[in-house]
This record gives C-alpha cells, sequence and structure tokens, in this order.
C-alpha cells in the first residue's frame, strides 16, 4: 500500500511539474534561434535550483509560512548568477503558487523534453520548386531511414538551382540539383 501511494504522489508531482518545464523548455527552444546555448543554460539553470531545493533545510525553509515574495526572494539571492532574468521569472512563478518544492521534477521533466528535442534531426531542403506535401513526406521518410532518426524539414526555394534538390544535414550534403549536376560535369571535363 505505502508503494502505491509513492507512485501516487511521484505521478502528482509530474503532473504538476510538467507544465512549468514544457514552458521553460519553449522558451528555451525560442531563444536558441538566436542563442544557440540557450536549452544548454535553461538545463544548468534548473538543475542548480533542483539541487538547492533537495537541500533539506531549504525544504522545511520553502514549506514555511514565508510569503511568495520572501521565498522567491531568498531563493534567487542564493542562485546569485546562476539564474537570468527569464530563470528570476520562473522562481516568481512557481513561488506564488507554492510550487518550489516541485523544482526537481521541473528539472526531471526538462531533461525528458531535450532528450526527445536532441532525438530530431534538422535537415534542409532547399529546391527549385516548392515541394508538394508529397514531395516533403517521401524526403522526410527517406531521411529518416537514412538517417535512422526523426526528422524536421526546413524547406525553402532557390530558383537558382534549375530543378532538383539540394539536402543538408548536420553531417552531410545530397546535391541533387541541375546546377550541382552541372558544376561536376563542368569539374570532370576539366581534367
Amino acid at each position: 500500500m505505502q508503494n502505491y501511494k509513492k507512485v501516487e504522489l511521484m505521478s502528482e508531482l509530474t503532473t504538476i511539474a510538467r507544465p512549468y518545464a514544457k514552458a521553460a523548455f519553449d522558451f528555451a527552444v525560442e531563444q536558441s534561434r538566436s542563442d544557440k546555448s540557450a536549452v544548454e543554460k535553461w538545463n544548468e539553470m534548473l538543475g542548480f535550483l533542483a539541487e538547492l531545493v533537495k537541500n533539506e533545510a531549504m525544504q522545511s525553509y520553502l514549506t514555511s509560512s514565508f510569503s511568495a515574495q520572501k521565498l522567491a526572494d531568498t531563493v534567487i539571492s542564493i542562485c546569485g548568477e546562476q539564474l537570468d532574468q527569464y530563470g528570476q521569472n520562473l522562481v516568481r512563478l512557481m513561488a506564488e503558487n507554492k510550487r518550489l518544492t516541485v523544482l526537481p521534477q521541473v528539472f526531471k521533466e526538462f531533461q525528458h523534453y531535450v532528450e526527445e528535442y536532441k532525438a530530431i534531426a534538422e535537415v534542409k531542403v532547399t529546391s527549385a520548386q516548392p515541394l508538394s506535401a508529397m514531395q516533403q513526406e517521401k524526403i522526410a521518410a527517406a531521411m529518416e531511414k537514412r538517417l535512422a532518426q526523426k526528422v524536421k524539414l526546413n524547406c525553402n526555394v532557390d530558383s537558382s538551382l534549375i530543378a532538383g534538390v539540394i539536402i543538408r544535414t548536420e553531417d552531410f550534403v545530397i546535391d541533387g540539383s541541375s546546377r550541382g549536376q552541372l558544376a561536376r560535369l563542368a569539374n570532370e571535363l576539366q581534367l
């Protein structure tokens, strides 16, 4: 019976923590468009907060009758420069909602989102003409098979390619464009 209660409590903590983790993750991904290390910075901030909150003295303090403002200010002052303004905003929000004690679970959920995010490969597809939905599906299926992971296509059009497509990932480039084929032919003829 005691194990059942423990599982139920963990499930409840996950349910409480998930929206905070998802919001932090989505914000970090959005920030990563201008700062490539944003997801890692959030991971470090949440990891630091999780370790702080695991401390017995801190647990006792967080469950005391102090105001949300005082609790948030104390956590923020202890963290110092470990938190940027957005991390501080998260602490304030969680303090207002009396959820600071679930920070370790928020960190755990955040890490799950990061693992899923990293499992998706971004594939850049440049084509001479806009690709139909069916063409995009075929390219995505072929790249998922080749990379052995899920892919996200980032498609754009470059009319200078004449015809065909160029597919780029972090590891390789497949140039199936007419311009690329002509360039290879010209290179071979110069030999």
